[in-house]
């Protein structure tokens, strides 16, 4: 399968479907096996102690698997995360965008597995690594 949606245009989805997250994200890739995205380091996403809080990770990891989702689909805003499983392996950087480095492992008719790895930008150490599952909704019959 070929990418439908690429870079300018998932951007453009986000921005038209989930206006109040889409300015803390920047699609920097996208793969027929996935994506990179980042989010961009806002002190709201920071969490006593100064680092990147765990909410705002799982965020990047969501956005990113959906992103890389509709990629391969094209615009289907209404898949939804099924399942997320996340480590958080150590402290992210404060200050730094959070990058997630997305694979699709398995995309399907109605069901969709992604693996991140998220990385504080510049860092070769992961910080977090998260799966996720996504239902896909079934064509339109109309």
């Amino acid at each position: 399968m070929t990418v439908v949606m690429d870079k300018l245009a998932l951007e453009q989805f986000l921005a038209e479907h989930f206006e109040q997250v889409a300015a803390d994200f920047v699609v920097d890739e996208v793969r027929t096996d996935g994506l990179r995205v980042r989010l961009l380091s806002r002190d709201r996403h920071l969490r006593p102690g100064g680092t990147i809080s765990g909410p705002a990770m799982f965020g990047l990891a969501d956005v990113g698997v959906y992103l890389a989702i509709l990629s391969r689909i094209g615009p289907e805003a209404l898949s939804v995360t099924t399942n997320c499983s996340i480590d958080f392996m150590r402290k992210p950087v404060a200050g730094v965008d959070v990058v997630a480095e997305v694979t699709l492992l398995k995309l399907g008719r109605v069901l969709a597995v992604g693996n991140v790895l998220l990385y504080s930008d510049g860092s070769p150490d992961p910080v977090a690594r998260a799966t996720l599952t996504y239902s896909i909704p079934p064509k339109s019959m109309g």
